[in-house]
């Protein structure tokens, strides 16, 4: 059954890495599978939201030094539990992308898009 989990993501030599808690142990479910992944952030200053959304092979892997400290601080815990980083990398295969003008009232749909672990 598909599923949603929360990830934060960076972009790396054309790939997806994300990262996860290993707590809730759905990296072992993606390992070596095909997974969904999509992505959003609004840009307050022009009023665009973009979109992505794609599909590849997720496979776990250790991070370079430089991709982990892309990801910016660990949170403290998830769901109570201290947070474990696990990374997995996802090569996109089928992508869509979609962009959203929002124009003077960006800030005000800021607020209500927000962002997880």
């Amino acid at each position: 059954m598909p599923f949603v989990a929360p990830a934060r993501h960076i972009v790396s030599g054309g790939s997806v890495l994300i990262r996860m808690h290993e707590g809730l142990g759905y990296h072992q479910a993606c390992n070596g599978s095909v997974v969904a992944y999509g992505a959003d952030d609004l840009d307050p200053a022009s009023g665009v939201l973009w979109s992505v959304q794609f599909t590849g092979t997720a496979e776990i892997v250790e991070p370079t030094a430089s991709e982990a400290a892309a990801f910016g601080p660990e949170p403290l815990s998830v769901d109570g539990e201290p947070f474990v980083p696990v990374y997995m990398r996802i090569e996109p295969q089928f992508a869509t992308v979609h962009s959203m003008e929002y124009g003077p009232s960006a800030a005000a749909a800021a607020r209500h898009l927000r962002h997880v672990a």
